[in-house]
C-alpha cells in the first residue's frame, strides 16, 4: 500500500484495502481476546482470595464470551485454503416440483442475500429468471468478501424443505429440494482459450428487478460452451456487450474449476450428486412441519429456530462444516 504506483489499478488497490481492513479487524480481535483472558486469570486469582459471589457470577458470564470469541477466531484460522480468500460464485437451481421448488429456490436466495447483508459483503445479481408462477428457475450471483469463498464453500449440496404448501389448497405437506453451487471467483486474468465456434451465444431480454434500460432492450446475454454443456447467463449490465463480458468472464472461471477438479481428480462424486436433486442426496434439511428444525446431515448440527436461519444466520452450519474438515 505504500507503493507510488499503489493508486494506478483501482480495482486491485481497493481489493487489497479490503483485505487489510480484514486482517486488521482479525487482529484486533485476537488481541482483545488476549487482553480479556489476562484479566479473567487475574480476576480468577482474586476469588482465591476473596470467594466473592458476585465475581465469581461474573467471571463465569465472561468465560462463556471468552468461549464464543475464541470459537469464531479458531474459524477464520481454519480458512487457510488455496481459494479460501476469494470472491464466490453462488448459483441455485430448483429440483422436481415445479412451483414448490421455484418457491424454495427463491427462499434460499433470500436467505443468502442476507447471509452476504450480515457480513457487510458486496454481492452482484448476474442472473435470475423467474418462475411460471412463483419463485426463480435459476439465480447466479457473484459475492465479493475477503474469505467469502471460503465460509460458502461447503453451502454447495441439495438442500431440503419441509412444509404445508402455501400453494396447495388441501393445506397438505409438501417436500421441495434444490441445488446450491459455489465455485471459487478469480478476478486476476484466467489464461484460457475460449473459442468462438465452441459457444453459443444467446440474446434476449432482460427480466427481473432493475433501473431504466432492463426489460426494454434485449440486452441479457446466454452463453453456452458446448463441449462442456456449461451455461452462464448475465442480466445485471446495461448493455448487451458489458452482459457478454461478464458471461465469458463467469464462463473462464467455470473452465478453470473444471480443469483444476480434473487435475485434482476431485468433486466428480459431488457433481453426480447434484445431478439428482432428489430425495437423499441432500445435505441439510429445513423444516417447518409438524416441527420446526434445520439439521445438517454432514456434521449433524440442529437448529431449531428455521425463521432464524432463513433470514441468514448460518454461522452454526458453517463454523461446523470448517471444523469437521469438509
Amino acid at each position: 500500500m505504500n507503493e507510488s504506483d499503489f493508486w494506478n489499478n483501482q480495482k486491485n488497490s481497493s481489493k487489497i484495502i479490503s483485505e487489510c481492513n480484514t486482517l486488521k479487524n482479525i487482529l484486533k480481535e485476537f488481541n482483545d481476546l488476549k487482553n480479556k483472558i489476562e484479566e479473567h486469570i487475574e480476576m480468577l486469582q482474586l476469588l482465591k482470595e476473596n470467594n466473592d459471589i458476585e465475581l465469581q457470577q461474573l467471571l463465569q458470564e465472561e468465560t462463556k464470551n471468552i468461549e464464543k470469541e475464541l470459537d469464531h477466531i479458531t474459524t477464520i484460522l481454519l480458512l487457510n485454503k488455496e481459494y479460501d480468500k476469494n470472491d464466490a460464485l453462488l448459483e441455485i437451481h430448483p429440483g422436481a416440483g415445479g412451483t414448490e421448488s421455484c418457491d424454495w429456490a427463491n427462499m434460499l436466495k433470500r436467505m443468502y442475500i442476507r447471509w452476504c447483508e450480515n457480513q457487510n459483503f458486496k454481492y452482484e445479481i448476474l442472473e435470475e429468471l423467474p418462475g411460471e408462477e412463483a419463485g426463480i428457475k435459476s439465480f447466479s450471483m457473484l459475492i465479493h468478501g475477503t474469505y467469502a469463498y471460503g465460509y460458502l464453500k461447503n453451502e454447495r449440496g441439495v438442500h431440503r424443505l419441509i412444509r404445508i404448501s402455501p400453494f396447495d389448497s388441501g393445506g397438505r405437506r409438501h417436500t421441495s429440494f434444490a441445488a446450491v453451487l459455489v465455485t471459487p471467483y478469480m478476478e486476476e486474468n484466467i489464461e484460457i482459450e475460449i473459442k468462438e465456434s465452441d459457444i453459443r451465444v444467446d440474446i434476449y431480454r432482460s427480466s427481473g428487478c432493475g433501473g431504466q434500460g432492463v426489460n426494454t432492450t434485449d440486452s441479457a446475454v446466454r452463453i453456452t460452451h458446448l463441449p462442456t454443456k456449461i451455461v452462464v447467463t448475465c442480466q445485471n449490465e446495461r448493455s448487451q456487450i458489458q452482459n457478454k463480458a461478464k458471461a465469458l468472464e463467469v464462463l473462464k472461471n467455470k473452465l478453470y474449476q473444471l480443469e483444476l477438479d480434473k487435475q485434482n481428480e476431485k468433486r466428480n462424486e459431488t457433481r453426480e450428486n447434484e445431478s439428482a436433486i432428489n430425495f437423499g442426496s441432500q445435505i441439510r434439511t429445513y423444516t417447518m412441519c409438524p416441527y420446526t428444525l434445520v439439521k445438517d446431515h454432514r456434521t449433524n448440527i440442529e437448529v431449531n429456530d428455521v425463521e432464524k436461519v432463513l433470514d441468514g444466520k448460518l454461522e452454526p452450519f458453517i463454523n461446523a462444516s470448517l471444523k469437521g474438515g469438509i
